[in-house]
């Protein structure tokens, strides 16, 4: 028997290549050719690409009437918020996390709110079928009317998608799909990549909302091929320790709704419930004002967040001070305190310093700049800043302070928690009063730090 013919796939951009390289020479990515076997070409391909139906006509883009999409709501609010405000038909959504982070979890209350005015279809190659009933058993949930389907088959799901035609299919998870016309092992590049077309493909043209569990590899990122988050319309991330109650559900890539939109839940005994009031979850209950903490209004999509960043300053004990960094950028610590010290005068270059999101929650835009050097000089200083401050603005390199967008929805949302003061820069300063909150704008570094002594 002839042995069969191996090829390497880039996990990254799916190119193939007939050796091993430590480079992959498609992307230029290191480490990512996986071996696998080669597929055969034929009518199999043919048989494949076979389309489900007649293809649409050419049209000019003037003669296209722009419409939005009607969406429909899965029955959980902060899952709704993430996806935009609901499900859109034939839209493909993908969804990556740690093992037991919460994925089948979400998406069984989802299929089972559904369920009550939608067709839909629960596809579990993970689980068995008696698996998936005692979890909706134990999270108390009305599931009579969820089709179930325990299958890893790719025809098969086909076969059932064709004859169920339901409003909305969940496949849990992609990597245990494997399709007869390859014959790679399930969890491949090569399976993963054309399971996810063909799902997509069979969503596109019948209208079928298609959710997608994915598997993340152990740096966070969702495991196949690259091309994979290209190919659907929305990737959703949960984050969140496995260890806290916590969860978060951010979104990555959107086509129909904003990035970076946040949803917040809290796993009980019940499953996964939206939490109302998600600033809570950041800030600390202090009882008293405390050096070296700062609130900051961090914008998630079209979520405003209150966050308290938290900054220690402590004699170093070795020749090279720490710089560490936990939910902000790192790099962008040691930028700060060079600022600081170049046109604010406040030197930490024999200190040791760390700051911290509370919460577990990643801060990665450049507003949070302000608050956290004002966190560090309180912590520096050992003096606590004044009760029902907010902060936020990006600090550029000649100590100006930068506008952050949407600053108003920021400070109205400041208020409404009972903030008092908002240290901003001067560009995102209101024009009209704002009830309850006295305005400190300010443009330079040294100016804010003024205001801060009082």
């Amino acid at each position: 028997m002839a042995k069969a013919k191996t090829v390497y796939t880039c996990t990254e951009c799916g190119g193939t290549n007939p050796k091993w390289e430590g480079k992959c020479p498609h992307c230029g990515s290191w480490n990512t050719l996986v071996e696998g076997i080669a597929e055969a070409s034929g009518a199999g391909a043919a048989h494949r690409y076979a389309p489900l139906a007649a293809s649409a006509p050419v049209r000019k883009l003037s003669e296209i009437t722009a419409r939005e999409e009607p969406r429909f709501s899965t029955g959980i609010d902060e899952f709704d918020r993430v996806l935009g405000g609901g499900m859109v038909a034939g839209a493909v959504i993908l969804i990556g996390g740690d093992p037991g982070i919460g994925k089948s979890t979400l998406l069984l209350q989802a299929v089972a709110a559904l369920s009550a005015s939608r067709k839909v279809l629960y596809v579990t190659g993970e689980e068995s079928a008696d698996q998936v009933a005692l979890r909706a058993t134990r999270l108390g949930l009305d599931s009579g009317d969820v089709a179930l389907l325990p299958e890893i088959r790719l025809e098969a799901i086909q076969a059932a998608l064709t004859a169920e035609a339901p409003s909305v299919a969940v496949i849990d998870s992609i990597q245990t799909i494997y399709s007869d016309q390859l014959t790679s092992a399930p969890g491949s590049v090569s399976q993963v990549r054309e399971c996810a077309a063909q799902l997509t493909r069979i969503a596109k043209q019948t209208g079928t909302s298609m959710v997608l569990i994915g598997h993340v590899t152990k740096e966070g990122a969702l495991a196949g091929p690259r091309v994979l988050e290209h190919i659907v319309d929305t990737v959703l991330y949960f984050e969140g320790d496995t260890h806290s109650s916590y969860r978060l559900v951010r979104a990555i890539k959107n086509r129909f709704g904003a990035v970076n939109e946040l949803g917040v839940f809290a796993m009980t005994d019940r499953g996964l419930r939206g939490v109302a009031n998600p600033s809570a979850l950041f800030l600390s209950q202090h009882e008293e004002q405390v050096p070296g903490s700062c609130v900051m209004v961090t914008q998630e999509g079209t979520r405003p967040l209150l966050v308290e960043v938290q900054a220690l300053v402590d004699t170093a004990n070795m020749p090279n001070p720490r710089r560490l960094s936990v939910g902000l950028e790192g790099n962008r610590l040691a930028m700060l305190l060079a600022v600081l010290h170049r046109h604010a005068g406040v030197s930490a270059a024999d200190q040791d310093v760390f700051v911290n999101a509370v919460g577990g929650v990643r801060i990665s835009e450049p507003a949070s700049d302000l608050a956290v050097l004002a966190a560090i000089v309180s912590s520096l200083r050992n003096k606590p800043l004044p009760r029902g401050l907010i902060a936020f603005g990006e600090v550029g390199l000649a100590g100006e302070i930068r506008p952050a967008p949407r600053g108003q929805e920021r400070l109205r949302e400041a208020a409404k928690l009972g903030f008092s003061i908002a240290l901003i820069p001067k560009a995102n300063a209101p024009r009209t009063p704002i009830e309850g909150l006295e305005i400190w704008a300010v443009d330079r570094l040294d100016a804010a730090l003024d205001r801060l002594r009082g």
